[in-house]
């Protein structure tokens, strides 16, 4: 009796470099096709994006002049609306200098480009060698160039891809959703509503700035998109992601309508996340089509090990935890990991497809910082991988919530997940090896900034509190 082979790859493949194809343009072809403005925008720790707008031809004098970039002073980053975070004074100032590989057009406004950038110290100081440096400790972008750096220098390279789900809504004051849909409905973009024109010019828009965009369908809730780009190294899919959010708002905002990532806009309806698929890669590693290499195994124990603290960073507000949740699909509350399984935090996808097979990491909401998210995830996995930690926990296909007590401890599973701010919040304060990838400095501001954010959202009026949530977000 013969056997007939199966080939169970499927996806596209993608490889680390090159991966889009997309050039980023100088500043004369910026000019020749009608740019007149330079949005340098920045990311600040709890997700907000702020920016500077320049005429072009200043920008073009500034990016001469021998240490272009714009100051902003330091109290402006430790801001949530009028409330300044302890350990931000009033001296100090940065110097935001623009990366020009990252300038995209940005066709929803046009005549406009935007620029993502590094944050230096103004004044240089004296580093741990007596060296003159500049280098901020501050700058989440800064941070996870560092972390992919250090994994290429063990040849470890990473693709990452960002699902962006968000909220079409008619008033953010009352919250009132554009439309009622249900998952993948084609009623959801009906031709010629406001809707359908609003994805077409996000996609148009999107395409035109260089971004692959994979699908975009209706989601679940009421009012509710996702959108999937396509996977880029680590530090180009974040910047692919702010670019990605700014044009689903603005977009939105033509058409007026208000578009919203914030995690949970109904307690009827699902929420929003973010998901990211991350994939591994090494030169000469080869990947069994029946099980996980030994490489993906300990990143995938590198980021288990200390999952608990990472939503301190992944879901930053207390209106995360109104979206997580034992038989939700939100990823569950057991620190697990499963084939296709939507009920744990780490969802492996293409398990029998090594070229696209990765990691679907289901604990992370529009509210996050993409720059620190990905820099703890991929810390701790190369963590993993320097100390080739053995991966602890099996592959689960059942939802761990509804395992015997007997059965999780039999699988590996020990740890819950934070259930809420106060816990996350805490498990990330205690964690060593988070607080050694970011260090000290960072991570502290981040926590004194995180908790002005709190107490900003935390208006003691329900549909007041939604509001101030959904606008911010």
């Amino acid at each position: 009796m013969s056997t007939k082979f199966i080939n169970t790859s499927h996806g596209v493949l993608y490889t680390p470099s090159p991966v889009s194809g997309w050039s980023a343009p100088t500043i004369q072809w910026l000019k020749n096709n009608g740019i007149r403005y330079i949005r340098a925008e920045w990311v600040d720790l709890v997700n907000i994006v702020r920016l500077r707008i320049l005429p072009v031809s200043y920008f073009e004098e500034l990016m001469l002049s021998p240490r272009p970039g714009v100051g902003i002073a330091e109290a402006a980053l430790g801001l949530v609306y009028e409330n300044l975070a302890e350990g931000f004074g009033v001296a100090g100032e940065y110097l935001y200098v623009p990366d020009l590989s990252t300038a995209r057009l940005c066709p929803y406004s046009p005549g406009h480009a935007s620029v993502l950038g590094w944050f230096e110290e103004m004044t240089p100081y004296r580093d741990v060698k007596g060296e003159l440096a500049v280098k901020a400790s501050l700058c989440p972008r800064t941070k996870l160039k560092d972390v992919v750096l250090e994994a290429a220098d063990a040849g470890v390279k990473f693709l990452v891809g960002f699902e962006s789900e968000f909220i079409l809504l008619e008033s953010t004051d009352p919250v009132k959703t554009a439309n009622t849909h249900q998952s993948a409905a084609s009623r959801g973009i009906l031709s010629g509503s406001v809707e359908a024109r609003i994805l077409e010019e996000i996609m148009d828009s999107l395409v035109q700035s260089g971004i692959r965009v994979e699908t975009y369908h209706p989601e679940l809730a009421p009012g509710q998109y996702e959108i999937a780009t396509a996977p880029l190294p680590p530090l180009e899919a974040a910047d692919a992601l702010v670019h990605t959010r700014e044009t689903i708002i603005n977009v939105a905002a033509k058409h007026k309508l208000h578009a919203t990532f914030a995690p949970r806009v109904t307690m009827t309806s699902p929420g929003s996340s973010t998901h990211a698929h991350i994939s591994i890669h090494k030169t000469g590693h080869d990947k069994p089509i029946d099980a996980l290499s030994s490489l993906e195994a300990s990143f995938l124990a590198g980021v288990l090990d200390d999952l608990p603290a990472l939503p301190g960073i992944t879901l930053p507000i207390p209106a995360s935890y109104q979206r997580v949740g034992d038989g939700l699909w939100s990823g569950g509350t057991y620190v697990a990991w499963g084939t296709e399984n939507r009920e744990c935090p780490i969802r492996l996808c293409n398990a029998t497809s090594p070229g696209s097979r990765n990691f679907e990491m289901r604990f992370i909401d529009g509210t996050a910082n993409p720059y620190l998210v990905l820099a703890g995830i991929l810390g701790l996995g190369c963590a993993g991988i320097r100390s080739e930690r053995r991966l602890r926990i099996e592959n689960i296909r059942e939802d761990p919530a509804r395992l015997s007590v007997e059965r999780r401890r039999e699988v590996g599973i020990t740890q819950r997940m934070p259930l809420t701010w106060e816990e996350s919040r805490e498990n990330l304060i205690q964690n060593d090896a988070l607080r050694g990838i970011f260090g000290r400095g960072l991570l502290d501001k981040y926590l004194a900034l995180n908790k002005v954010l709190k107490q900003s959202l935390s208006i003691n009026h329900e549909g007041r509190a939604l509001t101030r949530l959904v606008e911010l977000y």
